[in-house]
This record gives C-alpha cells, sequence and structure tokens, in this order.
C-alpha cells in the first residue's frame, strides 16, 4: 500500500507538470520523444521478425516475444530511474517531469480543440484536416455530424488511453508501470490491428493491451458519468458498452454518449472498407459542433475528479505512513 500511496503523489506532481507545461517542442527536435523510441525499436521487430513465410503460430510466439521485450525493457528504464535518482525533493520532481512526457492530458485537448474550433466556425474542411491528426478513419468526405462524432470518440477514449490508464499504472507500480503500460500502448498501436500482417504477429500486443487497460477503462467511464452529474450517463454506459468492437473503448464512450446525449460509434470507413458498427445511445441524435465543445469540458470536469481522486489518496498516505 506503501507504495500505491507514494506513486499517487509521484503521478499528481506528473500530472501537474505535463498540464502546465506539455512536451517542449524544442525538447522533441532535441531528442524527440519516448513514445517515438519505443515506436523505433517496436518498427525495427517488426521488420526483423514479422515475415509471412514464417507461419501463423510461429509469428505468433516472435511478436509475444517481441512484446514481452519492448514491455520489459520499458518498465526496466523506468525502474533504473527511480533507482538512480537521489531520495530528496530534488529527485522527486526530477522524477516527475520524466513521468509527465508520458502522460498527454494538455496534448489531447490541444487536438480536439483544433477539431472544435473550425467546426463551430463552420470550417468543415479546416476540422476534417485537423481530425485526420487524431483519427484512423477517413475523414475527407465526412459531414459536420460525423466529424464532431469521430472527435468525442477520440476523445473520450484517449481519456482512458492516454491520461487515466498511464496515472493508474503509475499510481500502482511508480514510473516503471507508467512506461510499460505506455509500452503495452503502443505496441497495441502499431502492431495490435486484425488485418492479415499483424493478426499473428501482434495478436499477444492486442490482448495484452485489452488486459492493461480493463480497469481504467471502467475507471474512466464512471468518472465521465460522474463529472456529467447525470444518471443518464451511468445507464447508458451499463446498457450500451459492452455494444462496442472493442472490449475498453465502450465505457468511456457510452458514458460520454449518455451525458451529452448524442449518439456515438455506429457505421464508419478505414482505408476505403466500410465497418458496421452499433450505435452508443443509439436513439440520441448526431451531435453537432455544441455537443463537442460541450465534450471537452466534460473531460476538464472529468479530469477534475481524477485530480481529487490522486489528492485524496496522496492525504490517505500522509495520515496512513509513518
Amino acid at each position: 500500500m506503501t507504495a500505491v500511496f507514494g506513486g499517487a503523489l509521484l503521478m499528481l506532481a506528473a500530472w501537474l507538470v505535463e498540464a502546465l507545461f506539455g512536451y517542449p517542442d524544442w525538447l522533441y527536435r532535441r531528442i524527440r520523444h519516448p513514445v517515438a523510441w519505443l515506436g523505433a525499436m517496436i518498427d525495427g521487430l517488426d521488420r526483423m521478425l514479422n515475415r509471412p513465410r514464417l507461419g501463423h503460430a510461429l509469428r505468433y510466439v516472435l511478436g509475444m516475444a517481441a512484446s514481452v521485450a519492448v514491455v520489459a525493457l520499458a518498465a526496466c528504464a523506468g525502474a533504473t530511474v527511480s533507482v538512480l535518482l537521489p531520495a530528496s525533493a530534488a529527485g522527486f520532481w526530477a522524477e516527475a517531469v520524466i513521468a509527465s512526457s508520458l502522460i498527454c492530458s494538455r496534448s489531447l485537448h490541444v487536438h480536439i480543440a483544433a477539431v472544435s474550433g473550425p467546426l463551430a466556425a463552420g470550417d468543415l474542411a479546416g476540422a476534417r484536416v485537423a481530425l485526420a491528426h487524431v483519427v484512423g478513419r477517413e475523414t475527407a468526405e465526412l459531414p459536420p455530424e460525423g466529424v464532431a462524432r469521430a472527435a468525442l470518440e477520440s476523445l473520450a477514449e484517449s481519456t482512458s488511453d492516454g491520461v487515466v490508464a498511464p496515472l493508474f499504472w503509475g499510481v500502482v507500480f511508480g514510473l516503471p508501470g507508467l512506461a510499460a503500460y505506455k509500452a503495452v500502448n503502443t505496441l497495441d498501436s502499431m502492431i495490435g490491428h486484425r488485418n492479415a500482417r499483424y493478426a499473428a504477429f501482434g495478436g499477444f500486443a492486442a490482448r495484452l493491451d485489452d488486459a492493461a487497460n480493463f480497469i481504467p477503462a471502467r475507471l474512466t467511464g464512471l468518472l465521465i458519468a460522474a463529472a456529467g452529474l447525470s444518471p443518464r450517463g451511468f445507464a447508458v454506459m451499463w446498457r450500451d458498452a459492452r455494444r462496442h468492437r472493442s472490449l475498453n473503448a465502450g465505457w468511456p464512450e457510452s458514458a460520454a454518449a449518455g451525458v451529452l446525449g448524442v449518439r456515438l460509434s455506429g457505421p464508419r470507413s478505414y482505408g476505403g472498407a466500410e465497418s458496421a458498427e452499433p450505435w452508443l445511445n443509439a436513439r440520441a441524435g448526431d451531435p453537432g459542433p455544441a455537443d463537442l465543445q460541450s465534450g471537452l469540458v466534460l473531460y476538464r470536469k472529468a479530469l477534475f475528479l481524477a485530480a481529487l481522486l490522486l489528492l485524496g489518496i496522496s492525504v490517505l498516505h500522509q495520515y496512513a505512513v509513518p
């Protein structure tokens, strides 16, 4: 329990740094970003090991070995930093600054606001371009309600895997847990796809990501529903979350759909192929520009509740640990 409580204080400090400063552009230009380092490693392993001629079973085993190696290396890097830093206020804040690079609450808000602004101003083309930097689906032909829906879905899902899940694993296991989770999430985004190239090699990574996000996704849904102060958010989440194609994404998305009174998910196009997905909160109307703005407000409220939760755990630490 001591590690959990101490992890909460570290994550709260790291989140404060990230919310205030984000990841500076000048630093990215010099050393890029830790996720980019992970991505380069995963890409190298993919090119070296993921060969179709090896067969499905062997490619699955090789993908599992590659995934375990990447996650283990990330965790070891985090543990090394934690051990090497001095046990002092300076060491604590240094670790918090490093941990802040693995949280993306500020950048998520910036990217969704970049869609919301043009959409509210009637600049559909600009909103589509901004959305293309956020989602993987086709955006060139999306109507205004399609743009708003895709942005809201991305905001809800990324609240879980970009903010709440990293914080959750950081609370439980400190910087090593945070780094390991980020490796899991990056593996899933790069090789956890259900297509001919990655169904075998990325199968383990996709399942590992499902496991790592199981609790955080449901916690995120609860935070979003609670932030909306509306029983409808809880009701829609409980009813519709399991209808989503993803084991986890349906929880924050359906909670947001219920609170905002809109329908989310539904049919969409990836790479020219149509995907018939079920609706979340199907009887509601399509979202518009104002709903996307309300979604950003809801996002900030949900994160405020998450910050209060971290603060509460940290305060308990002050009284529970001599």
